[in-house]
């Protein structure tokens, strides 16, 4: 056991902790949590998200977010995570895939309805897909094949056909 004398702070030492600075960064929250950056603030939120959060259901969607892989919302609105830098983030609210379920894990409606469609394919687009097609639908309740046909995203797989019945069942589920 050791001496309590042993445990004293020894002469001319200081007993006070000075905690350090608050880092300076850009505050942001993805998904309901808060996030501080204090790296490159020029960084793409696609790389922040995959590489600093390892949330990675945003994927690489080409120099300019082509295909719509990428597709984040960003304060309810539709964005691309690769052409998007953090430091316009601040203060923001960002949905990434991850963030569509319920906190006790119950699916998203318009996740239920791709399940349902078998809307999926090999699912590299499937987290775009889910994240155009909820904008579509907050802007557009009961959307039309017009309204599907502009979503900006492509799917290799041949799944189009299968995502708009996707995307109509959800809406039909709105309604109810």
């Amino acid at each position: 056991m050791a001496n309590a004398q042993d445990q004293l702070p020894t002469p001319g030492t200081s007993n006070t902790i000075v905690p350090e600075k608050v880092r300076e960064g850009v505050d942001l929250e993805i998904n309901g949590k808060s996030y501080r950056h204090t790296g490159d603030d020029q960084m793409p939120l696609l790389w922040y998200l995959r590489d600093v959060l390892r949330l990675t259901g945003t994927k690489y969607s080409g120099e300019h977010g082509e295909g719509g892989y990428d597709l984040v919302l960003v304060d309810g609105k539709l964005a691309s995570a690769t052409q998007l830098p953090v430091a316009k983030l601040a203060g923001k609210q960002v949905t990434t895939v991850e963030g569509l379920a319920a906190a006790d894990g119950k699916l998203h409606p318009l996740q239920q309805a791709f399940i349902d469609e078998n809307a999926i394919g090999c699912g590299y687009c499937t987290p775009g897909w889910l994240m155009a097609s909820l904008d579509l639908l907050n802007r557009h309740p009961q959307p039309g094949d017009s309204d599907i046909d502009q979503l900006p995203n492509l799917c290799r797989c041949g799944c189009q056909t299968r995502v708009r019945s996707a995307i109509k069942r959800a809406a039909k589920g709105a309604r109810a």
